[in-house]
């Protein structure tokens, strides 16, 4: 009975944390014209963003808003971005599964 609880427990303390891994980000559409919502790249010479490691996706970010990675068209794109959005939308793209993309 105990393990039957804790089970229920933990599995509705999980809920709500799925939940909102689920929501899109408020700052996704402007991202999503090159990248794609799901992260599939909507443009030639865009990369796919589904399935990066959050890491990676998070730091890139940051080097973008920042200037230390010069791409003036990203740095636009991002602005002036909160540490808070910035993640959101990392942890968005890290949580998408890549696609496979047809040839044309």
């Amino acid at each position: 009975m105990r393990m039957a609880l804790a089970t229920m427990v933990a599995l509705a303390a999980a809920g709500p944390v799925s939940a909102a891994a689920s929501a899109k980000p408020a700052r996704l559409g402007l991202c999503a014209a090159c990248h794609g919502e799901t992260g599939m790249a909507q443009i030639p010479g865009a990369p796919n963003l589904a399935g990066q490691k959050l890491d990676y996706l998070r730091e890139a970010l940051k080097q973008y808003r920042d200037g230390r990675r010069n791409a003036p068209l990203m740095r636009a794109a991002i602005g002036p971005i909160s540490d808070a959005d910035l993640d959101e939308l990392a942890r968005w793209y890290s949580a998408q599964a890549p696609q496979q993309q047809g040839t044309p």
